[in-house]
């Protein structure tokens, strides 16, 4: 997708509130990508989403900090990742996603877009984040959005201003009947609008009465889908 970077997808099935077996599959999955340079988790994968009134309990979050940061230090050595997480800032909780090299966070991305509509309900449980800038990594701008976040053109045309030559999306989206092609379009209008390639990474699995199909995909910066990983079963591998 650029030039010189390997990365790759890890389209697997957390579930709520298993921090312990989360963090295995996140754990196997670097171990799988050690020849990769960037691995892109999906949407709150520590503690599955959506974590509804889980995040109302503020030990919870202190909780899922807690074993991030452990995490992290035990990742050190291991690819680059885009690791997500309930995060608490400047005395507001939001969804987070985590760059992470080296052993290190090196940015913290803030979800702007809190849906709160149909299955969603973050506005009740989150803090909206500003867009955020680009991450350098490897000599290369990287621009980050939660799920929400790639449904509207401003944070994408936000990234495009301040040089990003790739978007990264982790994402929480469950299947419904018109969902894939929703997320087609979707997607290949963020590239249209932006001249910018794209990676979805979605999750799969089941959470009470919601299905998760993965589906995660990329396209390149003229609009052509170079990746489709399949639907309803763990991905852990390249994107084109």
């Amino acid at each position: 997708m650029i030039d010189g970077l390997k990365i790759a997808a890890a389209q697997i099935n957390p579930v709520m509130g298993d921090l312990d077996g989360n963090l295995a599959l996140a754990h196997k999955a670097l171990e799988d990508c050690r020849d990769y340079d960037l691995v892109v988790f999906p949407e709150l994968v520590i503690c599955g989403y959506p974590p509804e009134d889980l995040v109302l309990k503020q030990s919870f979050i202190e909780l899922c900090m807690e074993r991030t940061k452990a995490f992290i230090r035990d990742t050190k050595g291991f690819p680059a990742y885009i690791f997500t997480t309930p995060w608490t800032h400047d005395g507001k909780n939001h969804n987070a996603a985590l760059f992470v090299e080296n052993g290190e966070i090196k940015a913290k991305i803030f979800k702007t877009n809190l849906p709160n509509y149909g299955v969603f309900d973050e506005w009740r449980v989150f803090k909206p984040g500003p867009y955020p800038d680009v991450v350098p990594f490897k000599g290369h701008k990287l621009g980050i959005l939660i799920c929400e976040d790639i449904w509207f053109p401003e944070g994408a045309a936000h990234l495009k201003e301040r040089g990003a030559e790739i978007i990264l999306s982790p994402n929480g989206s469950p299947y419904s009947t018109k969902k894939r092609k929703m997320r087609d379009d979707i997607i290949s209008a963020r590239v249209k609008e932006t001249g910018l390639p794209l990676l979805y990474v979605n999750q799969v699995g089941g959470q009470d009465d919601l299905v998760y199909d993965g589906g995660s995909m990329a396209y390149d910066g003229i609009g052509k889908k170079i990746f489709q990983a399949p639907y309803c079963e763990t991905y852990i591998g390249p994107v084109s």
